[in-house]
């Protein structure tokens, strides 16, 4: 057995691990291989290790053997992220006017009854929003035209003149609504009247024509009455204004009660009638809408009389009071 001593006098080789940033910083001795020990490997083989790879650091310090730290984000407010709240938008000039404009229709049933200085009112803030169009070419953007559009006010003063004389008093209107469609061209007013005993309502259909940006030509076809609707529930009110003088009701309430049961089941009968359909061909089958403000849930109109017409989207928040 060879000696210790004989062992040393073995060359041996010294690795080094290098950085391509860095010095040599540590060096490892080989432990001294004979061939006794290890027969299918030689020195010369071990000394000249072939592929040679070089460990390499990147992007951090050099004195920092373990790489750079990773940077804990610690939250806030004892580790609860609040996301703050924006402030309420404030409501544009437009927005505030046509706020005011329907705040001052309160009252005036649709403009019939309203009284010159709430129509002076009206008229200021109808030139305001005018003079404001986001839409300066409503035909050219028919899409915003579609849809129902609820009749707010008018200053057409002969549109239900025996509503307003009060020769019905028992009956009301319950809406007046326009409804665009301009994939047809085609445009149908509707007048709702309710009463006590029941309710119907006159529609009209008419066609449109484009003649400039804000100016449509309407002819008018046919008029359609609707069946009226009996309702279930009969109600009187306490009293009623006839010609300046109010009529006690309440007698008659007592007759109301004994027909109820016969109303309703007539109800059925006449609701399954059809509709009563008039052509409408005098000189008043034609006219014209000038249209002054539209935006995407109002809309000002002015007639070829010089009426003027605020209508609102249906489902607009603005019909809410």
């Amino acid at each position: 057995m060879a000696s210790i001593s004989s062992l040393n006098q073995i060359p041996c080789k010294t690795l080094q691990i290098t950085s391509q940033y860095s010095k040599p910083t540590s060096k490892i001795s080989t432990f001294p291989i004979t061939s006794t020990n290890f027969p299918s490997i030689s020195v010369k083989e071990f000394t000249n290790p072939k592929p040679k790879f070089t460990a390499q650091a990147k992007n951090y310090d050099k004195d920092d053997e373990w790489g750079p730290e990773v940077e804990q984000i610690k939250p806030s407010g004892g580790g609860v992220a609040v996301a703050e709240e924006e402030p309420p938008k404030e409501p544009s000039e437009i927005e505030l006017l046509k706020k005011q404009l329907v705040d001052s229709f309160y009252g005036t049933n649709r403009g019939l009854s309203a009284s010159s200085e709430t129509r002076a009112e009206i008229v200021e803030l109808i030139t305001k929003l005018e003079s404001m169009n986001p839409t300066p070419a409503p035909t050219e953007a028919l899409p915003l035209l579609n849809g129902k559009w609820i009749l707010a006010y008018t200053s057409f003063s002969g549109l239900f003149p025996l509503l307003s004389r009060g020769t019905l008093p028992l009956v009301h209107v319950e809406e007046i609504s326009q409804t665009i469609d301009s994939g047809t061209f085609a445009v149908q007013n509707c007048v709702v009247f309710a009463g006590p005993l029941a309710t119907t309502s006159i529609t009209t259909n008419a066609k449109f024509e484009v003649k400039s940006p804000k100016r449509v030509q309407i002819k008018f076809d046919e008029g359609i009455i609707r069946t009226p609707q009996l309702t279930d529930s009969i109600e009187l009110p306490e009293n009623v204004e006839f010609l300046g003088q109010k009529i006690d009701l309440s007698p008659f309430k007592g007759l109301i009660n004994s027909v109820q049961d016969t109303a309703s089941s007539v109800a059925k009968s006449i609701s399954s009638q059809p509709p009563i359909k008039f052509p409408i061909s005098n000189s008043n089958a034609q006219s014209w809408l000038l249209t002054t403000y539209l935006d995407d849930e109002l809309r000002i109109s002015r007639g070829d009389g010089g009426s003027v017409f605020v209508l609102i989207k249906d489902g607009s928040p603005l019909l809410k009071p």
